[in-house]
Order: structure tokens, then sequence, then C-alpha cells
């Protein structure tokens, strides 16, 4: 199976039905922005500390695979030169919608998270990766792209899934009101699936997810070159039965060191 084209054609069929990741944000909240007051997410509910972003005003920031007319114009209205790399065709436009709308300094290019060849080395001053890396079977190849593309100094600020998450079979947590370590990690679809589990992917046409290790999220950071400072975790809605005992997801913030610090 073609992951891409088969996760291109999902999310393009998610976002033209206008999923919760599909909403392109008001002219309230860009005007807002604009005026100083915004915030983001990486995970699903906890908004990103600002701290992460230091300055923001004329920053160079790649926003890889989080597009949908959310995050990119908030932080383009928020004074950054925002670029936003989506497999996506119809996330970019809702994004490109918004920069249209809004006079936004955000330009979007369509391709693959884990492939950044259309962007020199040292282009970026920050990216920002939110939850997304669920959809790509090789998460060390996006590492050293980021490595790659951003300026020393730069900062990578990513949300990924709790590995812990994919142990589960949600739906059956639901409907059985109990919940069951199910799957092996690293968790990978269809290979993961029991045949039932197949036939319902297929019926869905929703997209290919893949859950990582710890040891691919963290540990895949630190051997591209970064240097994590900071993380948190945060939970999603009671709708999924083990968000009354785990966190779902987590956030770091790693640097790419300057070359005269020893990278």
């Amino acid at each position: 199976m073609d992951v891409l084209q088969h996760n291109r054609e999902a999310w393009n069929r998610e976002s033209s039905a206008n999923g919760e990741w599909s909403i392109p944000v008001s002219e309230k909240i860009i005007r807002s922005a604009r005026n100083g007051t915004w915030d983001v997410i990486l995970t699903p509910l906890r908004s990103v500390p600002k701290s992460w972003f230091g300055d923001i005003q004329g920053k160079h920031i790649l926003c890889l695979a989080s597009a949908g007319g959310q995050q990119a114009p908030v932080l383009a209205a928020a004074g950054a030169r925002v670029v936003s790399y989506d497999l996506s065709d119809v996330q970019l436009e809702k994004d490109h919608m918004v920069a249209e709308r809004d006079n936004l300094d955000l330009h979007c290019v369509r391709g693959d998270m884990a492939n950044l060849s259309k962007f020199s080395a040292g282009s970026f001053d920050l990216i920002f990766h939110a939850v997304s890396n669920v959809f790509v079977p090789d998460v060390g190849a996006v590492w050293n792209e980021c490595y790659r593309v951003l300026k020393p100094g730069g900062d990578l600020l990513a949300g990924f899934m709790n590995p812990s998450f994919f142990l589960f079979d949600h739906d059956q947590s639901k409907r059985d009101d109990d919940i069951k370590v199910k799957y092996k990690l690293p968790y990978a679809e269809p290979d993961s699936l029991d045949s039932e589990g197949r036939r319902e992917l297929e019926k869905s046409g929703r997209a290919l997810e893949f859950g990582h290790t710890l040891e691919a999220q963290l540990g895949g950071q630190l051997k591209a070159g970064f240097v994590i400072s900071d993380l948190y975790e945060d939970y999603w809605t009671d709708e999924i039965p083990l968000n009354l005992f785990s966190p779902s997801s987590i956030a770091t913030r790693a640097t790419k060191l300057n070359s005269n610090s020893g990278t």
C-alpha cells in the first residue's frame, strides 16, 4: 500500500468534511493575534507556553504537517513569516484561504513531512510540528530533516502521541466499557490489525496510523542532534476511556545548538 497517497486522500476527505482539525480560525482570532493575544496547540488541549517561541516577530517558521487553517495563520498574524508544509491539498487550501482573507505572510507548500528537500539547510528559525507523525512509518526521517532545515540555535516544537495510546482498541473499549491491552508496540497499520480491524479500516477510509515508541520519538530527536529542554503531557476528551487514566500526548521543545556549542 502507498501510505503517502492513501493518507493524502484520507486527509483530503477529512478536511473537505470540516473535521475537528480542518475548521479555519475566525477573523476575530486573527485580529486578536495581531494585537498580541494568541495561543496555539501542539497537542489536543493544552496551549504551547509562549516562552517556547521567544520573540516571534519576523521569525521564519515552518509549520510542519499542521495545516487546516488553524495554527499557521495564527502564528503569521502574531508576526511570524510562515511556511505551511502539509501532505493534504485541502488542508493547505484552508491555510491559503485564511492567508488571503486576512493578508498574512503565509505560504503553502505540499509535501511529505519526512522529505523536506524543497528547503535548503538552515532555512528556518523554528519548526512547529503539531501531532501528525502518527501518520508516517519512519519518524526518524522526520527528525533528521527537521534538524537539517533549522538554523543553528533554532527550535523544534513537536507534539506526538503517547505510545501507550496504541496499546488499546479505543472503539472496543467504549463498546465493552473496559480497557484491555490489545496491540504491541511499535504499532503500524494495517499490519498490526486483525482481519476485522482491517475491514473496519478499509470501510472508514481514514488515514493509516503508526504508534512510535518513546525511543523513536525522544531518542530520535536526540540522535538527530537536538537537545530537548522541556516537555509536557496532555489529555484528550473523556470520549476515550484511557483519558481517565493517562495522558494521551506529549509535546517537546528541542534546540539545534549553535556550532560553537559542540554540534
